[in-house]
């Protein structure tokens, strides 16, 4: 009785590990390939499978969501002979599981070793300052290739991103000097522009500042010359109407013309500022001889008006 027990035990548990092994559930994310005696038929997706045990077996389980793959740091000489060190990370994705289960050995370790030999070779082609500030060039570059050597192994390349880029420390405190040296020289550039604008503003209000001085003068010596040409011409007026008149035998003219410029000398002798006291020797009797003409030829410019009046009225009725 004890061996028939033993040997149903052993059945059961044949059994319970022969369903274990035919029941394969995959999950979301991942795909199986299935082997039969070694040999890959076909690929599980994500679900419940039944497989004949022992005839057919699990092979690779494949990841076929996105992954990002770091890659380590390694040092690139550029085009300059410049030592950097350079890491970054890639973003890929299976698509074909048999491929990436057979075609390949390990995966991640030949995608690093691609990328690191590219990186190598697009940063090999440049110079410092265009791998400093060309990435996108960079990434483009490394992408299209990576891309292109990876497809036969079923992964597509999404992205490839150069983390970082660091030169030697002589060469990051050379690029500190010269980037400040720029900036000098940039606001000493902008300090004399602003120097040279003010001065030429400068010099422009001092031109116009000329100009309207030298129209003010010009103004004011053109309103002196008229002034002095109405002065004249009153002069002459004054001088011809005297004359006319001692030419009609009129002598009184002649006192009345010496006694205005001989009042008008005295007046301004007498209000010059330079004289406190003004002694001038003169006779009363020709001043007030001068003035009495003047009388004198009022009195007869007002009986020549008179007469001349006289003259026009019409005359009485009945005389």
């Amino acid at each position: 009785m004890f061996p028939t027990m033993f040997f149903t035990v052993v059945l059961a548990f044949v059994a319970v590990v022969i369903l274990f092994k035919a029941v394969c559930m995959v999950p979301q994310g991942y795909e199986w390939t299935v082997e039969r005696f070694g040999r890959y038929t076909h690929t599980m997706t994500p679900g419940l499978h039944f497989l004949i045990p022992i005839v057919y077996g699990v092979g690779r389980k494949v990841n076929m969501m996105e992954q990002v793959l770091d890659v380590p740091s390694q040092e690139v000489i550029t085009k300059d002979n410049a030592a950097v060190r350079v890491d970054g990370v890639v973003f890929f994705q299976v698509l074909d599981a048999a491929k990436a289960a057979y075609e390949v050995a390990n995966l991640e370790v030949a995608m690093i070793a691609l990328v690191q030999t590219n990186i190598r070779t697009v940063i090999g082609s440049m110079d410092l300052d265009e791998s400093l500030s060309q990435r996108e060039v960079i990434n483009a570059q490394l992408l299209s290739v990576v891309d292109h050597a990876t497809n036969p192994w079923g992964v597509k390349v999404n992205r490839i991103e150069i983390r970082d880029i660091q030169p030697p420390r002589d060469l990051l405190d050379a690029m500190a000097r010269q980037m400040k040296a720029e900036r000098e020289k940039r606001a000493q550039i902008l300090e004399a522009e602003g120097s040279r604008q003010s001065e030429i503003l400068r010099a422009d209000g001092e031109k116009q500042a000329t100009v309207l001085e030298a129209e003010g003068r010009r103004e004011a010596a053109f309103r002196d010359a008229e002034a002095r040409e109405r002065l004249a011409e009153a002069e002459a007026m004054a001088t011809k109407v005297v004359s006319a008149a001692i030419a009609e035998g009129d002598v009184q003219a002649i006192n009345y013309f010496v006694a205005q410029k001989y009042v008008e000398a005295f007046k301004e002798l007498a209000s010059s500022p330079n004289q406190k006291l003004v002694l001038m020797p003169m006779e009363a009797s020709g001043v007030i001889g001068s003035i009495a003409g003047v009388a004198e030829l009022a009195k007869q410019a007002l009986a020549s008006q008179d007469n001349k009046a006289a003259g026009k009225r019409p005359p009485p009725i009945g005389g």
